[in-house]
C-alpha cells in the first residue's frame, strides 16, 4: 500500500521590530558641554601641578625632588574630586570612562610641563 505524502507546512517567522528608545538632544548637549568645563578645569589644574612641580626640581638642589613633584602630582590627583566639588562641579553627573581620561590628561600634561620646565630653554 502506498503511504501518504506528508504536507509540510512551514511555520512563519516571527517578525522582530527595533524600537529605538527616546534621544533627549538638549540634555545629551548640556552634558557634553558640563564634561567639556570639567576637562577644561583638568588642564588648569595639570597646568600648574606642572609648574610647580617644574619650579621645585629646577630651583631646589635636592637629589629626590622629583619625588616630591611626583607626590605633589599624584596627591593632587587623589583630591581631584574634592577640588572638583569644591569649584562647583558635580564628578559624579560624569562617566568614569570620562573621569578616567581627565585623570590621565592631567598626568600627562603636569608631566609635560614640569620635564620642559626643567630643561635649558626654561631653566
Amino acid at each position: 500500500m502506498a503511504k501518504k505524502k506528508r504536507m509540510i507546512v512551514e511555520e512563519p517567522e516571527e517578525q522582530y521590530e527595533f524600537t529605538p528608545t527616546e534621544f533627549n538632544e538638549r540634555e545629551f548637549i548640556l552634558k557634553d558641554i558640563y564634561g567639556t568645563k570639567v576637562f577644561l578645569v583638568t588642564l588648569v589644574l595639570g597646568l600648574i601641578v606642572g609648574v610647580i612641580g617644574g619650579l621645585l626640581c629646577a630651583n631646589i638642589d635636592m637629589e629626590y625632588t622629583w619625588l616630591i613633584a611626583t607626590a605633589i602630582s599624584f596627591i593632587v590627583l587623589g583630591l581631584m574630586k574634592k577640588i572638583l566639588t569644591l569649584m562647583g562641579f558635580y564628578p559624579e553627573m560624569l562617566e568614569m570612562k570620562t573621569m578616567l581620561g581627565n585623570y590621565l590628561v592631567y598626568l600627562a600634561l603636569g608631566l609635560g610641563i614640569c620635564i620642559m620646565m626643567v630643561n635649558p630653554p626654561f631653566v
